[in-house]
């Protein structure tokens, strides 16, 4: 499976832009994860399976025609956390993320936290927030396309990132340390058509946002 979108039941911030950008990915597979379903029917999207426990979605609201993945209501995972497994069995090649964040603080961090989650370390997972796109970088890094003015931070996660080094970037690193706290990664702008980002050690949680951010 090439493109898989997962849609949880948090905020859409802007349904244009998601349709927008949706349109111009083109899925090949949707899953709606329990009450994000409902932000698929917004979306003009019909899923092609729903995981979740089903406490956000009533039965009347099921699609008749789709695979539905159930799992009890007390369990270890969040229904999220099982979506993205789900796609993992897929051998998705790209996953998309939407309605991640929210109104609750504690799901907002723990849906962001689950892309450091072992078992999705070979995963290529995308967290879209209206424009804004994150992702996590592990080493060696990687390289992230935007265009110059653009904004990008870079937020270690679990401990400090080390060796750390960027092109393309305004303020650049080079062979040093992010330090896991401390907020010296955030609002950096692109100078060139893309960064590259390499680190030895550690996780950054990168956020690019077009355009100069607030």
């Amino acid at each position: 499976m090439s493109k898989v979108l997962v849609i949880a039941n948090g905020n859409l911030v802007d349904v244009q832009t998601c349709r927008q950008r949706i349109g111009e990915w083109q899925p090949d597979l949707v899953i709606g994860v329990d009450g994000g379903t409902r932000h698929a029917f917004t979306l003009g999207l019909h899923p092609d399976v729903i995981v979740g426990d089903l406490d956000s979605l009533p039965e009347q609201d099921l699609p008749a025609d789709v695979r539905i993945e159930r799992s009890p209501a007390e369990k270890d995972e969040t229904d999220l956390e099982l979506a993205l497994l789900y796609a993992r069995r897929q051998q998705a090649a790209e996953t998309v993320l939407i309605g991640a964040l929210g109104g609750r603080l504690d799901m907002s961090l723990a849906n962001l936290l689950l892309l450091t989650q072992p078992a999705l370390n070979d995963m290529h997972i995308q967290v879209w927030y209206g424009t804004q796109t994150a992702r996590l970088i592990r080493p060696p890094g990687q390289s992230i396309p935007a265009a110059p003015g653009d904004t990008l931070s870079l937020i270690p996660l679990v401990g400090d990132a080390l060796r750390v080094t960027t092109h393309g970037l305004k303020y650049p690193l080079n062979d040093e340390p992010l330090h896991y706290g401390p907020a010296r990664g955030i609002s950096n702008i692109f100078t060139h058509a893309s960064a590259a980002i390499s680190l030895q050690e550690g996780l950054l949680f990168a956020v690019h946002t077009p355009g100069r951010a607030e």
